[in-house]
Protein backbone atom coordinates (compact mmCIF):
# COMPACT_ATOMS: atom_id res chain seq x y z
CA UNK A 1 0.00 0.00 0.00
CA UNK A 2 2.81 2.30 1.03
CA UNK A 3 4.61 1.61 -2.91
CA UNK A 4 1.48 2.25 -4.76
CA UNK A 5 1.09 5.84 -2.65
CA UNK A 6 4.58 6.53 -3.78
CA UNK A 7 3.75 6.26 -7.14
CA UNK A 8 0.89 8.47 -7.27
CA UNK A 9 2.31 11.22 -5.76
CA UNK A 10 5.19 10.94 -8.39
CA UNK A 11 2.89 10.87 -10.89
CA UNK A 12 0.94 13.81 -9.76
CA UNK A 13 4.34 15.39 -9.61
CA UNK A 14 5.27 14.93 -12.75
CA UNK A 15 1.88 16.23 -14.54
CA UNK A 16 2.08 19.34 -12.42
CA UNK A 17 5.76 20.05 -14.06
CA UNK A 18 4.45 19.25 -16.99
CA UNK A 19 1.70 21.98 -16.73
CA UNK A 20 4.42 24.35 -15.24
CA UNK A 21 6.50 23.81 -18.46
CA UNK A 22 3.80 24.19 -20.77
CA UNK A 23 2.56 27.92 -19.20
CA UNK A 24 5.81 28.63 -19.19
CA UNK A 25 6.71 28.24 -22.65
CA UNK A 26 3.09 29.56 -23.87
CA UNK A 27 4.31 32.99 -21.88
CA UNK A 28 7.34 32.59 -23.79
CA UNK A 29 6.15 31.98 -27.06
CA UNK A 30 3.21 35.21 -26.44
CA UNK A 31 5.83 37.60 -26.04
CA UNK A 32 7.72 37.24 -28.42
CA UNK A 33 5.27 37.81 -30.98
CA UNK A 34 3.68 40.43 -29.09
CA UNK A 35 7.49 42.60 -28.97
CA UNK A 36 7.77 41.65 -32.91
CA UNK A 37 11.93 40.33 -32.03
CA UNK A 38 12.92 37.56 -33.74
CA UNK A 39 15.47 36.61 -31.10
CA UNK A 40 14.46 35.41 -27.77
CA UNK A 41 14.86 36.87 -24.03
CA UNK A 42 17.97 34.14 -23.49
CA UNK A 43 19.70 34.99 -27.52
CA UNK A 44 19.37 38.95 -26.01
CA UNK A 45 20.53 38.38 -22.67
CA UNK A 46 23.35 36.50 -24.25
CA UNK A 47 24.46 39.18 -26.83
CA UNK A 48 24.08 42.95 -24.72
CA UNK A 49 26.51 44.78 -26.94
CA UNK A 50 24.95 43.98 -30.31
CA UNK A 51 23.68 46.98 -32.24
CA UNK A 52 20.07 47.33 -33.41
CA UNK A 53 19.97 47.76 -37.01
CA UNK A 54 19.37 50.70 -38.75
CA UNK A 55 16.12 51.85 -39.98
CA UNK A 56 15.52 51.72 -43.12
CA UNK A 57 14.67 54.98 -45.20
CA UNK A 58 11.06 55.59 -45.42
CA UNK A 59 10.34 54.91 -49.08
CA UNK A 60 8.89 57.82 -51.07
CA UNK A 61 5.51 58.35 -51.85
CA UNK A 62 3.69 59.72 -54.10
CA UNK A 63 1.96 61.71 -51.48
CA UNK A 64 5.56 63.94 -51.15
CA UNK A 65 5.51 64.08 -55.27
CA UNK A 66 2.37 65.62 -56.00
CA UNK A 67 0.69 62.58 -57.13
CA UNK A 68 -2.29 60.36 -55.95
CA UNK A 69 -1.17 57.07 -54.09
CA UNK A 70 -1.45 53.87 -56.10
CA UNK A 71 -4.50 51.69 -55.03
CA UNK A 72 -3.69 48.75 -52.76
CA UNK A 73 -5.70 46.41 -54.71
CA UNK A 74 -4.92 45.80 -58.01
CA UNK A 75 -8.12 46.24 -59.52
CA UNK A 76 -8.31 47.06 -63.59
CA UNK A 77 -11.20 49.18 -63.57
CA UNK A 78 -10.58 52.00 -64.87
CA UNK A 79 -10.15 54.91 -62.39
CA UNK A 80 -11.50 58.11 -63.96
CA UNK A 81 -10.93 60.16 -60.65
CA UNK A 82 -7.03 59.17 -60.48
CA UNK A 83 -7.05 60.01 -64.33
CA UNK A 84 -8.29 63.18 -64.26
CA UNK A 85 -5.95 64.13 -61.02
CA UNK A 86 -2.73 62.91 -62.93
CA UNK A 87 -4.25 65.51 -65.93
CA UNK A 88 -4.55 68.42 -63.44
CA UNK A 89 -0.40 67.53 -62.64
CA UNK A 90 1.34 70.60 -64.77
CA UNK A 91 4.83 70.77 -65.33
CA UNK A 92 6.31 73.66 -64.04
CA UNK A 93 10.26 74.45 -65.18
CA UNK A 94 12.62 77.30 -64.64
CA UNK A 95 12.29 79.11 -67.65
CA UNK A 96 14.72 77.85 -69.78
CA UNK A 97 13.42 76.97 -73.08
CA UNK A 98 15.50 73.87 -74.45
CA UNK A 99 13.95 74.24 -78.16
CA UNK A 100 16.00 78.01 -77.89
CA UNK A 101 19.44 78.12 -78.99
CA UNK A 102 22.34 80.29 -77.17
CA UNK A 103 22.55 83.69 -77.76
CA UNK A 104 23.96 84.84 -80.59
CA UNK A 105 27.47 86.11 -80.18
CA UNK A 106 28.01 89.76 -79.70
CA UNK A 107 30.26 90.79 -82.48
CA UNK A 108 32.20 94.28 -81.94
CA UNK A 109 31.68 97.14 -84.21
CA UNK A 110 35.05 97.97 -86.23
CA UNK A 111 37.09 100.49 -85.75
CA UNK A 112 37.61 102.03 -89.19
CA UNK A 113 35.09 101.19 -91.78
CA UNK A 114 36.23 99.36 -94.46
CA UNK A 115 35.53 102.00 -96.87
CA UNK A 116 38.47 103.60 -95.58
CA UNK A 117 40.53 100.97 -95.42
CA UNK A 118 39.97 100.63 -99.06
CA UNK A 119 40.70 103.98 -100.20
CA UNK A 120 44.24 104.03 -98.04
CA UNK A 121 47.10 103.18 -100.54
CA UNK A 122 48.29 99.47 -100.34
CA UNK A 123 51.95 99.33 -100.61
CA UNK A 124 52.85 96.87 -103.28
CA UNK A 125 56.58 95.14 -103.56
CA UNK A 126 57.85 96.68 -106.91
CA UNK A 127 60.43 93.83 -108.16
CA UNK A 128 63.85 96.02 -109.20
CA UNK A 129 63.97 95.84 -113.03
CA UNK A 130 67.28 94.89 -114.40
CA UNK A 131 69.81 96.52 -115.80
CA UNK A 132 69.72 96.76 -119.92
CA UNK A 133 72.48 95.23 -121.20
CA UNK A 134 75.51 96.21 -122.10
CA UNK A 135 75.33 97.53 -125.90
CA UNK A 136 77.61 95.93 -128.65
CA UNK A 137 80.22 97.72 -129.63
CA UNK A 138 80.08 96.75 -133.20
CA UNK A 139 79.26 98.17 -136.39
CA UNK A 140 77.44 96.86 -139.43
CA UNK A 141 78.58 98.35 -142.63
CA UNK A 142 78.07 96.35 -145.54
CA UNK A 143 78.04 92.73 -147.36
CA UNK A 144 81.38 90.30 -148.07
CA UNK A 145 79.42 87.64 -150.23
CA UNK A 146 78.01 87.35 -153.50
CA UNK A 147 74.73 87.00 -155.01
CA UNK A 148 74.39 83.02 -154.59
CA UNK A 149 76.70 82.45 -152.34
CA UNK A 150 75.92 82.35 -148.06
CA UNK A 151 75.78 85.99 -146.70
CA UNK A 152 78.45 87.26 -145.06
CA UNK A 153 78.83 90.60 -143.45
CA UNK A 154 81.50 93.05 -142.52
CA UNK A 155 81.69 94.25 -138.79
CA UNK A 156 84.08 96.94 -137.92
CA UNK A 157 84.79 97.11 -133.50
CA UNK A 158 86.84 100.59 -133.67
CA UNK A 159 89.62 99.82 -136.15
CA UNK A 160 89.43 95.98 -136.33
CA UNK A 161 87.37 94.80 -139.05
CA UNK A 162 85.55 91.34 -139.23
CA UNK A 163 84.11 89.20 -141.81
CA UNK A 164 81.37 87.02 -140.29
CA UNK A 165 78.68 84.80 -141.72
CA UNK A 166 75.47 83.06 -139.55
CA UNK A 167 76.79 81.20 -136.44
CA UNK A 168 80.17 83.15 -136.29
CA UNK A 169 81.83 84.34 -133.42
CA UNK A 170 83.47 87.53 -133.52
CA UNK A 171 86.33 89.03 -131.47
CA UNK A 172 85.93 85.99 -128.94
CA UNK A 173 82.59 87.06 -127.78
CA UNK A 174 79.46 88.27 -129.75
CA UNK A 175 77.32 85.63 -131.84
CA UNK A 176 76.30 86.30 -135.43
CA UNK A 177 72.36 84.55 -135.09
CA UNK A 178 70.98 86.03 -138.25
CA UNK A 179 71.47 88.11 -141.38
CA UNK A 180 68.98 90.37 -142.64
CA UNK A 181 68.95 92.91 -145.50
CA UNK A 182 69.06 96.20 -143.02
CA UNK A 183 70.43 94.62 -140.08
CA UNK A 184 71.78 91.72 -137.94
CA UNK A 185 71.26 90.32 -134.70
CA UNK A 186 73.67 89.74 -132.65
CA UNK A 187 74.18 87.88 -129.14
CA UNK A 188 76.50 88.76 -126.55
CA UNK A 189 77.85 85.42 -124.72
CA UNK A 190 79.43 87.55 -122.10
CA UNK A 191 75.56 88.79 -121.06
CA UNK A 192 72.35 87.16 -120.33
CA UNK A 193 70.61 89.86 -121.77
CA UNK A 194 68.51 89.42 -125.16
CA UNK A 195 69.94 89.60 -128.88
CA UNK A 196 70.84 93.08 -129.76
CA UNK A 197 69.61 94.24 -134.04
CA UNK A 198 72.49 96.04 -135.53
CA UNK A 199 71.25 98.38 -138.16
CA UNK A 200 73.05 98.88 -141.63
CA UNK A 201 75.37 101.78 -141.47
CA UNK A 202 75.08 103.32 -145.28
CA UNK A 203 78.21 104.26 -146.47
Amino acid sequence: MKLGADNKNKTIAAIALGVLAVIALIYMVTTTWSSGSAPSSTASAASPAAVPAAPAPAPRTAKKLGKPAPPDSLDPTLRLDLLATSEQVRYAGNGRNIFMSQADPVIEKPIKSGAAEAQAPINTYVAPTPPPPPPINLKFYGFASKPGEAKRVFLMNGEDVFVAGEGDIVNRRYKVLHIGNSSVQIQDLLSSGPPQEIPLIQA
